[in-house]
């Protein structure tokens, strides 16, 4: 799978991806509006271009509050978030080429008001997802914000996914309508984040085409 080229699809009008992306940047905004005065930390997992964020902070007042760290693997992408971000001044917003399915590439950025898990969970196996979901407890304040997404294709994970969360101390503020192609779900951590340790391996990043074939 070429990763760099994947993201044409978000020209698309009307695609599915077009959508969840509309979707994404509606619930940053939203969250960004609700956030307290001062500075909000932002993680992005497996950021591909950065359009999510990037796209939402564009004209939002809370602009220069935001502090983020944009994590993604491929270097064309990680140019093109850059040039993105650069061109409408975020100068808070750090782009970094690295693994995002290790825990070494967040250090010094959790725990954070806002984490985007955004194309992730489509990628991985159900184990990992389940996985992932205790990392985040790690990785968020206490108040902050997951913002997540998996498709809803049977067999449907989404609930199973709304679940996990919720036994690791997240309660759910909001999640798309169960007839959307790819799914959004928001949560909240109310928990206490204990340290996210370097070395750590959070999920295996397979591919939805490997899966599918599986």
């Amino acid at each position: 799978m070429d990763w760099h080229n994947w993201h044409d699809a978000y020209t698309s009008p009307g695609s599915p991806l077009t959508r969840r992306l509309d979707t994404v940047r509606e619930r940053i905004r939203h969250v960004l509006d609700e956030a307290p005065p001062g500075p909000v930390r932002v993680v992005s997992v497996c950021a591909g271009q950065g359009h999510d964020l990037i796209g939402s902070l564009a004209d939002h007042p809370r602009r220069a509050d935001v502090r983020a760290r944009l994590v993604e693997l491929d270097p064309r992408n990680t140019a093109a978030a850059r040039e993105s971000a650069a061109a409408l001044g975020l100068d808070g917003v750090e782009v970094v080429t690295g693994d995002a399915s290790v825990t070494d590439a967040y250090l010094g950025a959790v725990p954070a008001d806002l984490v985007l898990v955004v194309g992730v969970f489509g990628n991985v196996t159900v184990e990992d997802i389940e996985r992932t979901t205790g990392f985040l407890a790690r990785m968020c304040v206490p108040g902050g914000t997951v913002i997540w997404s998996r498709n809803r294709k049977a067999p449907d994970v989404f609930p199973r996914v709304c679940g996990w969360l919720e036994e690791r101390g997240f309660e759910q503020v909001w999640q798309s309508e169960p007839d959307a192609r790819q799914g959004v779900g928001v949560h909240r951590f109310t928990g206490k984040p204990s340290p996210l340790t370097p070395g750590e391996r959070i999920f295996a990043f397979v591919g939805y085409d490997v899966l599918a074939r599986a």
